[in-house]
């Protein structure tokens, strides 16, 4: 009596020895991979043989329509009231984030707290500590020129 068993077969896939415990249904692949791979190619051939109506492949070529959108970023030129001259407004901060200023009160008292700190604390303030005194008392001059009196008008109004 002659009696024969699987022991192992090539994967349907990539044609790599694929071991057989002797138990259930031989394996045909290897790894999920090649066995999805495999059902992917089969499902693609039954696909191209329907109609285009019905999902099939199209002989005509493929057409493309490509969008380009292009944004640059420039620095805007602001006339200073006070000198008459164009200064440059940073487009952005230093660490690259988008510039804006405080929008309120309690966002300004922030920010020139913040800047106290760092007139103090960070060297490479130093060199336009001037600059930034200069800037600081013009401003200031505008706020109390333009605060209102007792009376509530501004000086200067009748």
């Amino acid at each position: 009596m002659v009696r024969e068993q699987l022991v192992e077969r090539s994967c349907a896939w990539c044609g790599e020895p694929v071991a057989y415990s002797g138990r259930g249904r031989p394996p045909r692949f290897c790894s999920p991979v090649h066995r999805r791979r495999a059902w992917e190619v089969r499902s693609a051939e039954e696909r191209a043989g329907r109609p285009v109506s019905k999902g099939g492949r199209s002989t005509e070529p493929v057409r493309e329509i490509v969008q380009r959108t292009e944004t640059v970023v420039r620095p805007q030129i602001v006339q200073d009231a006070g000198r008459g001259s164009a200064a440059p407004r940073p487009a952005q901060r230093l660490s690259g984030q988008p510039y804006t200023l405080p929008e309120d009160a309690v966002e300004w008292i922030e920010a020139l707290a913040a800047l106290r700190r760092e007139a103090v604390t960070n060297p490479k303030v130093a060199p336009f500590r001037e600059h930034i005194a200069n800037a600081c008392e013009k401003t200031l001059q505008v706020l109390r020129s333009e605060m209102p009196g007792p009376d509530g008008t501004t000086p200067g109004e009748p």
